[in-house]
């Protein structure tokens, strides 16, 4: 059971234009608008990827709204890496103006 408040959280609005940015959304999620420096690794493939993932820096971790992305970074960080949440996810992406990308035609949306 994840206790929230025992998550390491960082708002959309703050995670560093140099951080890794995780995110874990299915593909389809993806494909609709993710951040342009975000790494894609979906959650199910996680366990076997999990050695793409740099250990001598933070890990922010990103999904639609915060909750499997929890899920991750409590994880990540039992496992050894510095990870943290970022709160609201996606959603809050888009809404503090963070640029995303689309990959196809149309802008990008959180799906």
């Amino acid at each position: 059971m994840i206790f929230w408040d025992d998550v390491p959280a960082v708002r959309a609005a703050d995670v560093p234009q140099d951080g890794y940015l995780l995110d874990i959304r299915e593909q389809a999620e993806w494909d609709a608008g993710h951040a342009p420096s975000a790494v894609h690794i979906p959650m199910g493939q996680l366990g076997d990827r999990a050695g793409e993932v740099p250990r001598d820096r933070e890990v922010f971790v990103i999904c639609r709204s915060g909750a499997r992305s929890a899920q991750v970074t409590v994880a990540l960080n039992q496992a050894g890496w510095l990870a943290r949440n970022v709160d609201g996810g996606m959603k809050d992406w888009a809404e503090v103006g963070r640029p995303m990308e689309r990959d196809g035609d149309g802008p990008p949306y959180v799906a």
